[in-house]
Formats: C-alpha cells, sequence, structure tokens
C-alpha cells in the first residue's frame, strides 16, 4: 500500500512539473520524491491513529495522558511535506511569471 500510494504520488508531482523548465524539474527531482515518501508515510501513521488515536489515556486516572509517538512523527512529516510543497510551489509560480514576462516582451 505504501508503495502504491508513493508512486501515485511522485507520478502526480513529476506531472506538476512535467511543463517547467527541464534544468528546475531536475533540479527539484529529489524533494518531489521527499515529498512522494512523507505523503505516503503520513498516510499509513493516519491509519495506525485511527486505530490508537494520538493520545493515550490512563486507565484509571484519565488526568494521566501523554501522546502516541506515531502522532508525533505524523506532526514532524506534515511540517516537512508543508516545507517541501511551499518550496515546490513557489519553483512553478516562479515559472509561470517568468514564461509570463517572456509573452510580454514580445509587446515591448
Amino acid at each position: 500500500m505504501k508503495k502504491d500510494e508513493y508512486d501515485k504520488e511522485l507520478a502526480r508531482l513529476r506531472e506538476l512539473f512535467a511543463k517547467a523548465d527541464p534544468d528546475k524539474a531536475d533540479l527539484v527531482d529529489g524533494l518531489l520524491k521527499d515529498a512522494a515518501f512523507l505523503k505516503s508515510e503520513n498516510a499509513e501513521l493516519r491509519g495506525v491513529l485511527a486505530k490508537t488515536g494520538t493520545v493515550k489515556v490512563h486507565p484509571t486516572n484519565p488526568m494521566l495522558q501523554k501522546p502516541v509517538e506515531a502522532a508525533r512523527q505524523y506532526l514532524k512529516n506534515v511540517n516537512s511535506y508543508s516545507v517541501i510543497i511551499k518550496t515546490l510551489n513557489g519553483i512553478l509560480n516562479k515559472n509561470i511569471i517568468d514564461d509570463d514576462d517572456d509573452d510580454m516582451k514580445e509587446f515591448e
């Protein structure tokens, strides 16, 4: 399941960069792989957390609680994934802006 999720996400991200400058697409390939990995890992962690919850509560004293390690890792992955996606989006937007600038030069 995790490999299928990884392959699907990597293909989706590479499709988004298919029209980008080939040098930029090559440059960000590692980030695309990392984003796909984090998304596939989190899909699996979400399945675990759906069964366990994110916090363990002591059976006799509900005031005693501790976070589940999978929940901590999930949050770390989400933060890393967010940074990667923001970076990739910035590169895609820069590519679009550069293309628009080139079109405008024809009229100058």
